[in-house]
């Protein structure tokens, strides 16, 4: 994926990076990797999968049966850990940019109740 990742997207790969996962599953791993912020509905991630899948960073990995229903466990496929991979280093980088900026920023603060005179330059006592 060339483009930046939706959150969603993110969150539905990096939970199959560890292991192949059904539906339930998966909406469970979203849930506890966004600190409950993403609930996902089953609609919703099951066109995710299949457009992931049209993509080709997930695969089916298999189909079990329980409780005489069927459970369809899906994987990353090497296209979807590469994309995976890309993702989070660019959002490490902007990460590490946006650290740095702040860093600078605070650095830049006015320490509280010193007094400050205006450069000469600016109309100020020298």
């Amino acid at each position: 994926m060339a483009i930046p990742m939706r959150e969603p997207t993110f969150l539905i790969l990096t939970a199959l990076a560890r292991a192949p996962m059904h539906g339930y599953g998966l909406i469970t791993e979203v849930a506890e990797l966004s600190g409950g912020r993403l609930e996902l509905r089953p609609g919703t991630l099951y066109g995710a999968l299949d457009r992931l899948a049209d993509d080709g960073l997930v695969t089916l990995d298999r189909e079990e049966v329980v409780d005489g229903r069927a459970r369809k466990y899906y994987r990353l496929t090497d296209q979807g850990d590469a994309a995976l991979r890309a993702e989070t280093e660019r959002l490490r980088r902007n990460v590490e940019a946006a650290s740095a900026r702040l860093a600078a920023r605070t650095s830049l603060r006015p320490v509280t109740g010193v007094a400050r005179t205006r450069p000469a330059a600016l109309g100020g006592a020298a």
